[in-house]
């Protein structure tokens, strides 16, 4: 029977530290199994009248098949593999977006997923939704007002803070949403691409904040197609490939084998 993601647990019954260092995520066998119609849509319902409509036209894919790893505090993660190869779909079932079909998903708290693509409020201004954010993170609005200059400065965006977001470009969004997201001490923090957005000095000090959080004892993973923000950002890297994990270990000798089948 397929179990979501579990917090608060004793992962040490799950996996043993390693050099003493403490397991915050466990994942166990996970396989993700979706069906799509032929046209790509995914399904919603089921049984034989939906076969019906659509003509027969279901295929079920198999997103992740078996991947099993133990993520330890204090590490920065990169995860890296072609496009459609389960990446996306591992962080979301990390964070339990997405139910595992099978396997499980351990972890000692909630994992925060901070991607590009997360929803902001559009018509709201910049400065709402570091108060909508803050508030989300857990902060109270005294601990927001007092990081709101920081945010705002990290993001860049002292002259347009009270403009709504929708004038935003994607860019000003992305450094913002990470900049919210990065004010916060998080145990265990997803980044979804959110260093490609923004020149090189933002996205080495968004590589600089990663490390700050791997150091004060949280762990990290980054998902990412720049294989040097994954080599100057991460202490261990995992490739997936075709929802098989198929290689986990020393950042540099994971991307050098990740590169040789792009030759």
């Amino acid at each position: 029977m397929a179990e979501s993601t579990k917090t608060g647990v004793d992962l040490a019954n799950q996996d043993a530290s390693a050099n003493g260092r403490k397991p915050v995520v466990v994942v166990d066998d996970l396989h993700v199994k979706y069906r799509v119609y032929a046209g790509g849509k995914p399904v919603k319902g089921t049984g034989r009248s939906l076969l019906k409509r659509s003509g027969g036209g279901i295929r079920e894919v198999h997103a992740l098949k078996g991947v099993s790893f133990t993520a330890y505090e204090n590490e920065s993660i990169g995860v890296i593999g072609s496009n459609g190869s389960g990446k996306s779909t591992l962080m979301r079932t990390l964070v339990g977006l997405t139910p595992p079909s099978d396997g499980a998903v351990y972890a000692s708290s909630r994992p925060n997923l901070l991607g590009v693509g997360a929803a902001l409020i559009p018509d709201l201004s910049g400065e709402k939704n570091i108060q909508l954010g803050g508030l989300a993170l857990g902060f109270s609005k005294q601990e927001i007002n007092g990081l709101r200059d920081n945010i705002v400065q990290f993001a860049e965006l002292e002259e347009f803070i009270d403009l709504p977001m929708r004038t935003y470009s994607s860019g000003m969004q992305a450094r913002l949403k990470f900049a919210i997201a990065a004010s916060k001490q998080h145990e265990i923090l997803i980044v979804d691409e959110a260093l490609a957005v923004g020149d090189q000095r933002f996205r080495k000090r968004s590589e600089a904040r990663i490390r700050e959080i791997r150091e004060n004892a949280g762990t990290v993973f980054l998902v990412s197609h720049s294989m040097k923000s994954i080599l100057d950002t991460c202490s261990r890297v995992i490739w997936i490939n075709k929802g098989v994990l198929q290689m986990d270990g020393d950042p540099k000798e994971v991307v050098d084998a990740y590169q040789e089948t792009k030759k």
